[in-house]
């Protein structure tokens, strides 16, 4: 009986340990943010749209990217170095990446990859459906 016990709290311990810590991962927001092309077409910038954190627009906010080769990508603002913080990253001139700007770390606007230290993990990318006149952005 005790070597029973001891066996199921050895396989508990370990399963325990394997436990991811989820504060170090972007907090999970409800994403359902909807703009005309034609709009997108008069608000962005060079290909990008910041969109300041509101209902239904990520954790920080969001940055919709028209890349190069006409596919659009959406990633939510906030920085994935210390994402507890939830500091919003802010497009660099050209706008190829963003930067955090309480840590320095920068990240790709293509893929939402890491491209400078201390940044690890990929911006938070969201789903962008085109439709014949709507852009809409949605987890």
């Amino acid at each position: 009986m005790q070597l029973r016990f001891l066996a199921i709290s050895i396989i508990f311990l370990s399963l325990m340990s394997c436990r991811k810590d989820s504060s170090d991962r972007i907090p999970e927001a409800y994403v359902s943010y909807r703009i005309t092309l034609q709009e997108f077409g008069i608000k962005n910038q060079n290909g990008l749209l910041l969109v300041n954190k509101q209902e239904n627009a990520g954790v920080a906010g969001l940055i919709i990217y028209r890349r190069a080769d006409g596919a659009y990508v959406a990633y939510d603002r906030c920085s994935s170095v210390n994402p507890q913080q939830r500091c919003a990253v802010v497009p660099d001139d050209p706008n190829l990446t963003a930067t955090d700007p309480c840590s320095g770390a920068k990240f790709s606007l293509y893929d939402g990859s890491p491209v400078k230290a201390p940044a690890k993990r990929p911006l938070k990318e969201y789903r962008v459906i085109i439709t014949n006149f709507d852009l809409t952005v949605v987890n």
